[in-house]
């Protein structure tokens, strides 16, 4: 475990928020938002508590599709160096290509979804989550191009790593950046179970919310 003494962030609380299907229901505070987004079952809930080291902080389903809302979850954080205490969001997205969700439902999940990421004013970056097992799948591919396409930051975060071998993660993430079509595109494996990816996702955080504070 890393010394807290050097880590650059570190995070003091974290509670649910609020749920949203539209506009109106979004939080107000006008707080950094930092995104998750992936396929159904891709591990979002669990990176969430990992990440927080908050266990219950985002309900895990074994069914997939189970998240129908944009979900928040406001979190403390004491940055290095800064005397001050931060907070922002982690914003929990439904996941997306669950083969038994209707067609009709999917559209209307899009639409909110798709309405959320082009016009938070307070969004930070987003997560794109892959299962590091299995190449991006045509849904994942799109959603990545799309979020690009739109000049949305993007950080893709290869989660379950630990069912890999370094070997085998080298080579899936050099699968991934083929697949995405970006040879030089920066993934982070990510181990819930383990950790693995903690502390890197932490600095990307931390720095996000200081440029975002400069701003």
């Amino acid at each position: 475990m890393p010394d807290t003494q050097t880590e650059k962030i570190i995070i003091t609380q974290g509670h649910y928020i609020t749920s949203a299907v539209k506009k109106e229901q979004y939080p107000e505070t006008g707080l950094p938002e930092v995104v998750f987004m992936g396929r159904s079952n891709v591990g979002k809930s669990s990176l969430i508590n990992s990440l927080t080291r908050m266990k219950g902080l985002a309900r895990v389903s074994s069914q997939p599709g189970k998240t129908q809302t944009i979900n928040f979850y406001e979190l403390g954080a004491k940055l290095a160096g800064e005397e001050q205490r931060r907070s922002f969001y982690l914003v929990d997205l439904p996941g997306y290509g669950y083969a038994r969700t209707g067609r009709e439902k999917r559209k209307i999940w899009s639409k909110f979804i798709e309405e959320y990421l082009l016009t938070s004013r307070n969004l930070v970056f987003v997560c794109q989550l892959l299962d590091i097992r299995h190449e991006p799948m045509a849904s994942d591919i799109e959603r990545f191009q799309w979020l690009v396409q739109h000049g949305l930051p993007v950080l893709v975060i290869a989660t379950k790593a630990d069912k890999l071998g370094k070997t085998a993660r080298q080579k899936q993430v050099a699968a991934i950046r083929r697949a995405l079509g970006v040879a030089d595109l920066p993934v982070l494996p990510y181990s819930s179970l383990k950790g693995d990816g903690r502390t890197e996702l932490l600095e990307v955080i931390a720095e996000s919310l200081q440029e975002a504070g400069e701003a």
